[in-house]
């Protein structure tokens, strides 16, 4: 039997047809996202699950081993703009299959997989490009903020036909310290190279969110859920 991750659900309203899945930033957990739901102007949007897992807990080598909620362990190569990078490539598996049972689940309550968003925000952007541009059935979109595109070079190889034209709106802040804005604008151009439909959108915020952010994840939603 599978053991979902442990998550906080809110509902826009009751008898949800649509999920958005949204997976939190190293060190974080599912409430850090919770509080934007009453911000998003969800007009026109079919009624919304939404689904705030907490990561597993893990050592993280960035950060001195320390234990923390973690999607994959960071090497300390991977954030920077061009660099050649070691990438924790059994981990960001790992959590693809996590994530992968959560859709799962939202499917055997009733949740057609196209009116499922993945979402991410620094850390949990990496797992939602990977785990959305890799799911056997199209999706309604994938949301990547302040984040990157994880194991690049086997996209390619190991992406499903079904999301080949799915949505995918990416945000980064110019000024963000932790992922350089440098290392966001290398994914938006690996997934327009593949062929990928990228809305590309930048704030002068560092690694955070800001509040024209917060319009246009509520645009990009009615665009895609309607």
């Amino acid at each position: 039997m599978t053991t979902l991750l442990e998550r906080i659900e809110i509902e826009s309203a009751p008898n949800p047809t649509a999920a958005i899945i949204w997976m939190h930033g190293l060190g974080a957990s599912g409430d850090d996202f919770a509080a934007i739901v009453p911000e998003l102007d969800l007009t026109g949007c079919p009624a919304i699950r939404f689904v705030f897992p907490h990561a597993p807990v893990m050592p993280v080598t960035i950060n001195g081993g320390y234990i923390m909620p973690a999607w994959y362990d960071i090497f300390g190569t991977e954030l920077g703009a061009g660099a050649v990078r070691h990438e924790d490539a059994a981990g960001i598996v790992k959590s693809q299959q996590h994530i992968e049972d959560l859709i799962a689940n939202e499917v055997s309550r009733g949740i057609h997989p196209s009116k499922i968003v993945l979402a991410g925000f620094s850390q949990g952007c990496a797992v939602a490009l990977h785990t959305g541009l890799r799911h056997k059935a199209k999706l309604a979109g994938i949301m990547a903020l302040s984040g990157y595109l994880p194991l690049a070079s086997t996209v390619a190889t190991e992406r499903s036909a079904a999301n080949a034209d799915t949505p995918i709106f990416m945000a980064h802040g110019t000024q963000d310290p932790v992922v350089v804005v440098g290392r966001g604008e290398d994914s938006r151009n690996a997934l327009a190279s593949l062929g990928y439909t990228v809305q590309w959108h930048t704030y002068p915020m560092p690694h955070s969110v800001h509040p024209k952010e917060i319009a246009d994840i509520s645009a990009f939603l009615q665009e895609v859920l309607r």
